[in-house]
């Protein structure tokens, strides 16, 4: 099916008002006062802002609590805390992974994400039942939001034996990414870890994306094993590393030296912006070429009761952390929202330009950094040129 339409009166990324004409869920024309056309449905902007589709570039959809009512939090301060909390009460809640996810996806949706990287988690207990649910939502939600699977193993790879032949499993079905997490501090064998991870992605031809909380020096030191590989296997421009803490250390000249051997590599970073740990600091990375996205990570789960899916409210939290002021520069943090994450999801032909899929948001706002600053509902979300959502609302119920 064909999804032709003609948005009238619309500011593609702030700038004049024009129309748009999209054609076979595709961006075909941009110029004022485009002729109506017999049978071609039109949709009124009004003068709003055109965003391109937000993207979600590091959520957990298998873990969130979202429409199961208010749960008290009990995780405690440590990772590994947090870890074995969560794989407790994900029996004893029935924190089902395809209803969540599904809830979770449609939150995302009708805040204007029309594509989602969700890492999910592979252990020797949930087995790959995290992947099927997940892989359930991306099927029955195709159309209406793209959804990418990272492998994770939350619990530890190589503490945990079995994990690898689970998460080699899940890269021959439905997983698209191989996922890691913190080769010291979880493992206590970072090349044991690395060198696993990196020979899944070679033999599946699959790209990375390595969880690494692990702070100063001891990040550093994870985070140039990774390079080495990187390096070693050719892997540039196919590797990301989420939160990487360690490049917010006091020792700027250490950090800003790392940046530059993540330029080199192509090594992408994705961060949630988060307050209370050390970052990586935005305008580091951008002076350098490196390339920042941006995610909710969990959304109300059981590491804790914040997050609402909101890539915009996700933009202000990024300006925020790095003291973002200057309408360019907020403008920067939602381009890590958009453009940013597209680009390490590997999102062809993502944007605001003639030729683009028609993946778009619609907002009520007098530029840009007006609408990352209020947030208001989504006017409209449009999907390869089709309306999936309204007025901050998916158009499909959730379960």
């Amino acid at each position: 099916m064909t999804h032709d339409l003609l948005l009238r009166n619309v500011r593609p990324f702030g700038a004049a008002a024009t129309d748009m004409l999209i054609r076979d869920g595709r961006i075909a024309r941009i110029a004022p006062d485009l002729p109506a056309e017999p049978e071609l449905a039109e949709e009124p902007g009004g003068g709003a802002i055109l965003l391109p589709g937000l993207v979600e570039a590091h959520t957990h959809l298998d873990k969130s609590l979202w429409g199961m009512g208010w749960r008290e939090h009990q995780a405690g301060p440590s990772l590994r805390d947090k870890i074995d909390t969560e794989r407790r009460l994900r029996k004893e809640w029935n924190i089902d992974p395809e209803r969540q996810s599904m809830r979770q996806a449609l939150l995302s949706l009708g805040h204007g994400s029309t594509a989602i990287r969700s890492h999910v988690d592979v252990d020797t207990e949930t087995g790959l039942a995290g992947i099927e649910g997940v892989a359930r939502t991306r099927e029955a939600l195709q159309g209406l939001v793209d959804i990418e699977i990272v492998a994770f193993p939350q619990s530890g790879l190589m503490s945990r034996p079995g994990t690898l032949e689970l998460l080699d499993k899940a890269l021959s079905g439905a997983a698209d990414v191989v996922g890691g997490l913190d080769p010291c501090g979880i493992d206590a064998d970072p090349k044991g870890q690395l060198d696993a991870v990196f020979a899944l992605a070679d033999r599946h031809g699959k790209p990375i994306d390595i969880h690494l909380h692990e702070p100063g020096e001891l990040g550093a030191f994870s985070m140039e094993m990774i390079l080495e590989r990187t390096r070693a296997l050719g892997m540039q421009g196919k590797v990301t590393i989420s939160h990487a803490f360690c490049l917010g250390m006091p020792d700027r000249d250490r950090a800003r030296a790392l940046v530059a051997d993540l330029a080199e590599a192509r090594i992408h970073v994705a961060t949630v912006a988060t307050p209370s740990r050390p970052v990586p600091l935005a305008e580091d990375l951008r002076a350098a070429g490196v390339t920042l996205c941006a995610g909710s990570d969990g959304i109300r789960d059981t590491w804790g009761p914040y997050g609402n899916g909101d890539m915009l409210e996700r933009a202000m939290l990024l300006g925020l952390r790095n003291n973002l002021r200057a309408d360019s520069d907020v403008e920067h943090a939602l381009w890590c929202c958009s453009w940013g994450g597209a680009h390490v999801m590997g999102l062809e032909d993502y944007g605001l330009e003639k030729g683009c899929r028609a993946d778009l948001v619609l907002v009520e706002a007098e530029s840009v950094t007006h609408a990352v600053v209020s947030r208001p509902p989504r006017r409209l979300v449009l999907k390869g040129g089709k309306i999936v959502a309204r007025e901050g609302r998916s158009l499909r119920e959730a379960p």
